[in-house]
């Protein structure tokens, strides 16, 4: 069967609403203020990403690491 026929009689749906949409739309699409929590999360999750990278880089095997490197690229021969 290509089409789908309605039932009809006391088994039929009750036809819908049509302000059920302009009314529930804007309740559930609604996001005021969503984009400052998002920003505030967002530097919070930056500055601690920042503090865990400076305390890695200012270790001292990192530091000892990225001396050694710089000490060989100076003395390497060509």
């Amino acid at each position: 069967m290509l089409f789908r026929t309605k039932p009809a009689g006391r088994h039929a749906a009750p036809p819908r609403p049509r302000w059920w949409r302009r009314w529930l739309r804007p309740v559930i699409t609604a996001d005021d203020g969503m984009s400052t929590a998002e920003y505030a999360i967002g530097t919070i999750a930056a500055a601690a990403f920042a503090a865990l990278l400076y305390s890695v880089v200012t270790g001292d095997s990192v530091l000892a690491a990225l001396t050694g490197l710089i000490q060989q690229a100076l003395t390497a021969s060509f």
